[in-house]
């Protein structure tokens, strides 16, 4: 048995005890199950299983190696996945004050009325926070955390579930931060749609 195939029997093991009742529950199992939610922040490892906005269920194990459980790949080895649905991008600026994390009433009620006419079609929701390349890379994972909380706390109000909270920072950003408005492009929250 290859390493891979290894780790992804060990993974799925650990999922069908989380779902026989047994004890090793992980964490993506547990917010399927009892509705709990994760944080993925930089680059903590848990050991775990979850589904991507990119579609890939993936594994990752606490020594930080990972992969993807799809054995469909591409002839160049990339693995075959559903897209996620990427149902909305709120451009910070929208919401936030240079700097901060709390959205203001206007932002408020338009996050309100877009969770509201998306929650019938979606199971849950993936928010996913993001800014520019300002700051240091720690404060601005912290910043794109409190940012996406910010919003999930919004879905919240109106009843919609959230699975996951994505704490990216400047890690992934849309265009080069080589201008101001590149940069104002990339602070921004990705909310993700599973259906």
């Amino acid at each position: 048995m290859t390493d891979f195939n290894l780790k992804r029997a060990v993974v799925a093991v650990a999922v069908a005890l989380a779902v026989c009742g047994g004890a090793a529950v992980p964490v993506a199992a547990q917010s399927e199950t009892s509705g709990t939610q994760r944080t993925i922040v930089g680059e903590r490892y848990v050991p775990t299983i979850w589904v991507d906005p990119d579609g890939c269920e993936h594994w990752v194990m606490d020594d930080g190696a990972e992969g993807y459980m799809t054995p469909h790949v591409y002839p160049d080895g990339k693995p075959v996945c559903r897209r996620g649905m990427l149902c909305g991008m709120m451009p910070t600026d929208q919401f936030f004050a240079t700097d901060k994390h709390s959205i203001n009433s206007a932002g408020k009620a338009r996050l309100q009325e877009f969770f509201r006419k998306t929650m019938p079609n979606t199971r849950y929701f993936v928010i996913a926070g993001h800014t520019d390349s300002r700051a240091s890379d720690e404060y601005n994972i912290r910043l794109s955390e409190r940012r996406a909380n910010a919003v999930a706390q919004v879905a919240r109000s109106v009843g919609a579930r959230i699975g996951d909270i994505r704490a990216y920072g400047e890690r992934d950003p849309r265009v080069p931060n080589t201008s101001a408005a590149n940069m104002a492009q990339n602070r921004r929250v990705e909310i993700y749609c599973v259906r």
